[in-house]
């Protein structure tokens, strides 16, 4: 099993980011996935899921109306949309795969003026 997260970065407050996360190693059609981050002494959180098909997705409340999680099966990827950011939102992000219980290596969202 393989997640590689890109997409990160610096942005200023109000700016916006996608997220991607490509998957290997499984059927990535036929699971959920995650995203989480981890904000510097804080613990990890989730912040959105999305079913096996993509017709189902959640996201905290934290950044409801703000973030959106979608994917492309036949692209094996998960990605997440950011919009209107916020700097409560820094942290590393992590793409999560609940039913390999596997972890990709993060991404580092800064959001900064």
């Amino acid at each position: 099993v393989q997640l590689v997260e890109s997409g990160g970065g610096l942005v200023q407050p109000g700016g916006s980011l996608r997220l991607s996360c490509a998957a290997s190693g499984f059927t990535f059609s036929a699971y959920s996935m995650n995203w989480y981050r981890q904000a510097p002494e804080k613990e990890r959180e989730l912040v959105a899921g999305i079913s096996s098909t993509g017709y189902s997705t959640n996201v905290a409340d934290s950044v409801k109306g703000r973030f959106t999680i979608s994917r492309d099966n036949a692209k094996n990827t998960v990605y997440l949309q950011m919009n209107s950011l916020k700097p409560e939102d820094t942290a590393v992000y992590y793409c999560y795969a609940p039913a390999q219980t596997y972890w990709g290596q993060g991404t580092q969202v800064t959001v900064s003026s």
